[in-house]
């Protein structure tokens, strides 16, 4: 019984507006209404009435349904839908409605598009104020469309497991250059632009299906957590992550632009103490080895009041006059070249399957040379991809290159096979110690990174600019390098990204 009475109220209240709406046409003179005839219209369309649709157009072109079925036969349309957004009013008798659509092209698929709908009240009743940009937005001011054979991949990429793509995942320009590496095409169609006096471009590529599925290394839910850890970075900035015991590249999110990750050299900062650290410990000294942390040395101070009385914890707070001192006395600018070499710090190309550089050092004579590079600035450069490869080295106990494909494809698309280099394991072993301990009471100390997490920070100088942030480090079989230019800390912004991205695993 109280349904009923719901059901006589609400009729009740349409009668009301409907009785409205009636004294308004009379009082105004105006006959139906904007979104009535802007909903008409939309509806007609979609269902090709073009007849109905020239009727509620104000002054239609005379070649009006030439137009709509020559755009419908050049392009194949089999079927159109149409979604209408909230009426704009923009004058006492103008309004506007904005509407989306998706024309189904044959053979192609779908093809998208939106525009806006300009009414207007003539002759005493609401009308469609049509142009060529009601088709689509393209064709406004004697623009043109066309539909273009086009020659794109014969190969679909897919991760490690088969599956797509993450949206947005910051690896497409490596993507892209693998396939046009790998060389094999189909032909696929493609909508273009064309404005009076400019350029045309590429609205839409049609692609039919792929001859073969070609696997990458990378994984969809690793490549997922680092590009989602780049979103809200406001500096050019990216994540490598690899997997240790193999050199497969699993994640791979660049907003560095130009394949930055992989080819552009930076200063790595005080990550290169990683292979320092190596040196000195090749030439005998332990992770317990007792050293001085001088407040300066060899004209560099250190960026705080940083105390420590062995190698490891020199290490762990990043101490630079430890490993100035040590490099100087200890080591020398011959030891650091070969021992950096082990590590792929000698110009190398690395063999990805993409391309890429690892890092590379000046072997100076001269002391303040050799001072700067053993803390990562002076002559050494790297990659963000060369940094991963070295933290997957201590992981692994080997130096391996890294590879976005099979061994085999790398060698093939690269002309070179990926190298492997075994370190000594009495060095990996205090490396991996040091790295521990740079999370549990050094410079990542309560950084929200996990315990089984090991790693070092860099805040790499620049001449002009702030410094470049760094995270190197690894967890489990995970190794990673986060990256953000001239982004400052590396303590202060390149970890909490790596939290994000492992806290996303």
């Amino acid at each position: 019984m109280r349904r009923r009475r719901l059901i006589g109220l609400l009729v009740a209240l349409g009668v009301v507006a409907g009785a409205g709406a009636f004294a308004f046409v009379a009082s105004s003179g105006v006959h139906g209404s904007a979104m009535a005839t802007a909903g008409a219209y939309l509806a007609a369309w979609q269902r090709s009435d073009v007849t109905s649709m020239e009727q509620l157009v104000a002054d239609p072109p005379a070649d009006f349904t030439d137009r709509h079925l020559a755009f419908a036969d050049q392009f194949r349309v089999s079927a159109l839908t149409l979604k209408p957004g909230s009426l704009k009013v923009t004058g006492e008798e103008t309004a506007e409605l904005p509407f989306s659509g998706t024309r189904q092209l044959t053979g192609m698929g779908p093809w998208a598009f939106a525009g806006t709908l300009r009414l207007a009240v003539k002759d005493g009743a609401w009308k469609v104020l049509w142009g060529p940009e009601t088709l689509h937005p393209a064709l406004r001011n004697g623009g043109t469309l066309s539909l273009e054979e086009t020659e794109v991949s014969g190969v679909e990429l897919v991760t490690r497991s088969g599956a797509a793509f993450p949206h947005d995942s910051a690896a497409e320009p490596y993507l892209d250059r693998l396939k046009e590496r790998i060389g094999e095409t189909n032909t696929g169609w493609a909508i273009r632009a064309t404005a009076p006096g400019a350029e045309g471009r590429t609205l839409v590529v049609f692609q039919p299906p792929p001859a073969r599925q070609v696997h990458v290394t990378l994984s969809r839910p690793v490549q997922a957590a680092a590009a989602r850890a780049l979103d809200g970075v406001d500096e050019a900035a990216a994540i490598v992550a690899v997997k240790a015991s193999t050199g497969e590249v699993l994640a791979v999110a660049d907003r560095l632009g130009e394949a930055g990750a992989f080819e552009r050299l930076f200063p790595p900062g005080s990550t290169f103490k990683v292979v320092t650290a190596a040196s000195l410990l090749e030439a005998g000294m332990t992770a317990s080895s007792a050293v001085a942390c001088p407040p300066s040395y060899a004209g560099i101070a250190n960026s705080g009041d940083q105390t420590a009385t062995t190698l490891a914890g020199a290490f762990a707070v990043s101490c630079n006059t430890t490993f100035v001192q040590q490099a100087l006395t200890s080591l020398g600018a011959a030891r650091l070249e070969r021992v950096a070499t082990e590590w792929g710090f000698d110009g190398r190309k690395l063999p990805t399957g993409v391309g890429g550089q690892c890092g590379r050092l000046t072997p100076e004579a001269d002391r303040s040379t050799l001072a700067l590079n053993s803390i990562g600035q002076g002559t050494v450069e790297a990659s963000p991809l060369c940094m991963a490869a070295l933290a997957a080295a201590v992981d692994s106990g080997i130096w391996r290159s890294p590879r976005l494909v099979t061994a085999k494809a790398a060698r093939k698309l690269d002309g070179a096979p990926p190298a492997e280099v075994t370190l000594d394991q009495r060095v990996v072993q205090d490396l991996r110690t040091m790295m521990r301990q740079v999370v549990s009471e050094g410079t990542a100390k309560d950084a929200g990174l996990g315990a089984d997490v090991a790693g070092k920070t860099g805040t790499a100088e620049v001449p002009a600019g702030r410094p470049h942030a760094w995270f190197v480090g690894y967890q489990g079989d995970l190794a990673f390098c986060v990256f953000v230019k001239n982004g400052g800390s590396g303590a202060k912004v390149a970890i909490p990204i790596a939290a994000r991205f492992l806290g996303a695993l």
